[in-house]
């Protein structure tokens, strides 16, 4: 049977595809949950225009990631914490760390795009990305100072 997809779905195809599913497939799964059209004349029309208007929310939603970037590039937060020899940190500054005081600057950031590969245990100055979309990151500077 073939079907248009409205959303991406792994092992299947990405949205706006039109592939052939088994029957069964089709309409257990992807109809009734809304995933994907029948390959209709009109269907085709409509899953047109659903990525004319994907694309255009897109680009909008690049535009003020592109703006909130630039914002964000200026920034830098510091950290003063508690470190022992070495400059070793006794416990660790995390993305949700990054993430709160990015909050009380006025940047409402989700912990899960702050791209912080390991927390963070050392003092130092370091360069944190963020993705604000999927073609946009930027890069917060995080300052971790020893306490007195």
């Amino acid at each position: 049977m073939e079907v248009i997809l409205r959303e991406t779905i792994a092992n299947v195809g990405h949205a706006g595809d039109m592939v052939k599913v088994k029957t069964g497939y089709a309409r257990n799964y992807l109809l009734p949950k809304g995933l994907a059209y029948l390959a209709t004349p009109g269907n085709k029309r409509r899953v047109e225009a659903e990525a004319v208007r994907r694309a255009q929310r897109s680009a909008v939603e690049k535009g003020d990631a592109e703006v909130l970037a630039e914002r964000l590039g200026a920034v830098s937060v510091e950290f003063t914490v508690k470190a022992g020899e070495g400059d070793k940190l006794f416990g660790s500054i995390t993305s949700a760390d990054i993430a709160e005081k990015l909050g009380g600057l006025g940047y409402q950031l989700d912990k899960r795009i702050i791209e912080l590969e390991e927390p963070i245990k050392m003092i130092g100055i370091y360069k944190v990305a963020v993705r604000l979309h999927s073609e946009v990151k930027a890069e917060v500077r995080v300052w971790v100072v020893k306490e007195e």
